[in-house]
């Protein structure tokens, strides 16, 4: 029998105008604690995007957003969050904000392969 981990995962928002609360999933973030798994992935729509009036320019969003895999794989990019432990990186990048890069409250499940459940949730709750 294969043995089921117990991941939480969140969903990253682009959140152009904060006092409107109006946001477009761009990405997920999934952390396990056991197998040490952390992993983040985004993607800009184009066409959402500009349904929405913001300043912030597509690179300044992009780099923003690319900060997350940083943080998730521990490179030098990630700065001194990258070099926490992978718990408390987790706990950072979800905790909550009132910038325009906010994410879902953490949700929990159960499952025997982390990576295909990274990938279904991506296509659900992003693509």
């Amino acid at each position: 029998m294969q043995e089921k981990y117990l991941y939480e995962y969140a969903v990253i928002r682009f959140v152009p105008k904060v006092e409107r609360e109006e946001f477009i999933n761009v990405g997920i973030i999934m952390y396990c604690k056991r197998p040490k798994f952390l992993k983040a992935r985004y993607n800009i729509d184009e066409q959402k995007l500009h349904l929405f009036p913001s300043e912030l320019e597509k690179e300044s969003l992009c780099a923003n957003l690319k900060a997350f895999e940083q943080i998730c794989s521990a490179t030098s990019g990630g700065g001194y969050v990258a070099s926490l432990d992978i718990t408390e990186r987790y706990r950072w990048l979800t905790a909550v904000r009132s910038t325009s890069i906010q994410t879902s409250r953490s949700n929990m499940g159960f499952t025997d392969d982390l990576d295909a459940t990274f990938d279904r949730l991506y296509q659900e709750l992003v693509l």
